[in-house]
């Protein structure tokens, strides 16, 4: 039965009742479903940014001064840590799952990939050093004694199974944050742990308090929530006021599924699928933080206590930075409101603003009066500004610091990912792959603007952004949008800052296999 809704979509009485459920109006998925049809511009970029050419390197003679800047800022309470921690970590143990399938499916033995295999072996043949080998021991024990030399194929996916599944460590199925990553000499720590020492190290206010927030999934929240409990009172040493938050992606932010001819998908039961919209549809949770300024950093990017000297180094130096950057762009709009606000303050400004945010001056300046001057400059200057840490391109995937050139002529400075990039474009695709830098999601935000409030984030995303990528769903092929990505179209008119940082400021876990390089395992 069809409710009295006209749209295209052709919306039924289930349907109503499933957008009021998410919080999604009819007018969202018209507008999704037009993105779809009409598709995402590509990004054009124009050059890659090296250093001295949109990229800052910064210099011993700065550091004292950045470092004064931002301890300042710290002791103020001003500091938020925010770390994206939904995603479970299946990708992680993407090839031992192969595995598992493939013994529970004989016939399917022979098509496990000769790289899935090696992940195995080399999984297998260093068990020993893995943080959570003794508790994984302890489980396969009761079933068989140790592992030790001479493990049996069977024996292999026990452990296998052990690792991923329940009544095992349920690895495949837990957030990353929940998962044991380093060993020291007498306990383990998971990167949540990590990130709560690391946030006492450089985010601890003058009344001791460290604030940090993590966005997870619903289906994790009462495991994060008493692994957050436990870990606040083992951590008492050191002497730190935790003040811990949490929130979920929300439901308003999926995306409708479409089929190949860009109809509304509906799966067997006749319902409209929707998909998580990607890292973008954080924008909200980040929002709602109404945070003064924030650190951003991936939940699977942390180190040992013991080695992270350097990169909370680097984590002081860009949030000196920021604020360094701040203290002149607040003093600008200052300025800049005055009616007496003359000719050469205005220039003055403006050249600041070149050099130091990359500002690209219209064509019609010279022949604008100057409170059209002083209002253009006060609209460029007052938005969010963040500053991003890049580290050296070794061939990692994904995004890179760009000058991009946008519709009405101007260039800024973005992340740019390559599915943003025409692949039918020779010129484009050799421009982007000329990056020199890699974009590791090491980020410091100021959220506020120079009178103390909060920004509306949403205010400064370019909704010509996205993802359209390809999936599956009961064996069905569709057509699946994500949301602007957060550090990508929804902070595209933000004021950004490149700065290089050390590559060893970057320390991921994408497989389980990293959790082997020397930086994530013991002196």
């Amino acid at each position: 039965m069809e409710s009295s809704i006209t749209t295209s979509l052709q919306i039924q009485d289930q349907d109503s009742e499933e957008l009021a459920r998410r919080g999604i109006s009819v007018d969202t998925l018209e507008k999704q479903l037009a993105i779809f049809q009409k598709g995402i511009p590509f990004t054009c970029v124009v050059n890659p940014c090296i250093v001295n050419d949109g990229l800052t390197l910064l210099s011993s003679s700065d550091c004292p001064s950045l470092e004064q800047a931002f301890n300042q800022a710290r002791l103020q309470g001003r500091i938020t840590k925010f770390v994206p921690a939904s995603g479970a970590a299946t990708r992680m143990f993407k090839s031992l799952l192969a595995s598992c399938s493939s013994s529970e499916h004989p016939k399917s033995a022979a098509t496990l990939s000769s790289a899935d295999q090696a992940v195995v072996r080399k999984f297998l043949d260093n068990l020993p050093q893995f943080a959570f080998h003794e508790e994984l021991q302890a489980i396969v024990n009761r079933t068989r004694q140790g592992l030790g030399d001479g493990l049996t194929p069977e024996d292999h996916q026990l452990v296998l199974r052990s690792v991923l599944h329940h009544p095992g460590l349920n690895y495949a199925q837990l957030p990353k944050g929940l998962l044991k990553f380093h060993r020291y000499k007498d306990h383990t720590r998971t990167p949540i742990q990590e990130h709560l020492i690391e946030g006492s190290i450089y985010a601890k206010d003058q009344q001791k308090q460290v604030r940090i927030h993590f966005t997870i999934s619903p289906e994790h929240q009462e495991a994060v929530q008493d692994h957050l409990d436990q870990t606040t009172k083992d951590l008492k040493t050191l002497d730190s006021h935790w003040h811990i938050t949490c929130s979920a992606q929300l439901l308003s932010t999926d995306t409708l599924a479409v089929t190949l001819d860009n109809q509304a998908f509906r799966n067997r039961e006749g319902k409209l699928l929707f998909r998580p919209a990607g890292h973008g549809a954080l924008l909200n949770n980040l929002n709602a933080l109404q945070a003064d300024i924030a650190f951003i950093k991936n939940i699977d990017n942390v180190l040992p206590e013991t080695k992270t000297e350097e990169s909370h180094s680097y984590k002081r130096l860009l949030g000196g930075l920021l604020v360094t950057l701040q203290d002149s762009i607040f003093e600008s709009l200052r300025q800049l409101i005055e009616p007496t606000v003359s000719t050469q303050q205005v220039n003055i400004i403006a050249e600041w603003a070149h050099t130091a945010l990359a500002l690209t001056l219209p064509n019609p300046w010279r022949s604008w009066t100057l409170p059209e001057r002083a209002q253009f400059l006060f609209s460029y200057l007052n938005r969010p500004l963040r500053v991003c840490g890049m580290v050296k391109n070794t061939g990692d995937p994904g995004g890179g610091p760009f000058w991009v050139k946008h519709h009405d002529g101007s260039v800024s400075l973005q992340i740019v990912e390559s599915s943003q990039i025409d692949a039918g474009d020779p010129e484009q695709q050799a421009i982007f792959q000329s990056s020199t830098h890699f974009n590791p999601v090491d980020m410091v935000c100021g959220l506020r603007d120079y009178q103390g409030r909060p920004f509306n984030l949403h205010q400064f995303v370019d909704p010509n952004t996205g993802f359209i990528s390809k999936k599956s769903h009961e064996g069905r092929e569709l057509k699946a949008l994500e949301l602007p990505g957060l550090w990508n179209g929804a902070m595209a008119k933000w004021n950004t800052v490149f700065v290089e940082v050390p590559r060893s400021t970057f320390n991921p876990v994408k497989t389980v296999l990293d959790l082997l390089l020397p930086a994530h395992q013991p002196d």
